[in-house]
């Protein structure tokens, strides 16, 4: 299994950092610097919008979860329909589950 890549979490304007977990100094994404007083807050403005299953692959990936217009990531849905309190990044995510979006966007798409 590969090992995915891992960026950091940080996000000024909803733009991720690409620099590596961990980095020392600024957060960078092109042109666009800041700090970690800065960045965005944590939690993820999709929270509690409505949403709806994504689609599925073969081995039922994302297992009726929803996709997150915000962050893309993949969310439950509340009894209401609508995406639960979640944070723009999950650092506990496993390598599966990154590898297995991967395979989701590459599949279906932005």
């Amino acid at each position: 299994m590969d090992t995915p890549a891992r960026f950091c979490p940080s996000r000024r304007s909803g733009q991720r950092c690409t620099r590596p977990v961990g980095h020392a100094g600024l957060h960078r994404r092109q042109a666009l610097l800041w700090s970690d007083r800065q960045a965005d807050p944590a939690r993820c403005p999709g929270s509690g919008r409505p949403g709806e299953r994504a689609a599925q692959l073969a081995d039922g990936f994302p297992g009726g979860r929803a996709l997150c217009p915000d962050c893309h990531r993949f969310v439950d849905l509340n009894p209401d329909g609508r995406l639960v309190e979640h944070d723009t990044d999950d650092p506990r995510a496993s390598d599966l589950e990154v590898l297995r979006s991967r395979e989701w966007f590459n599949t279906h798409g932005w």
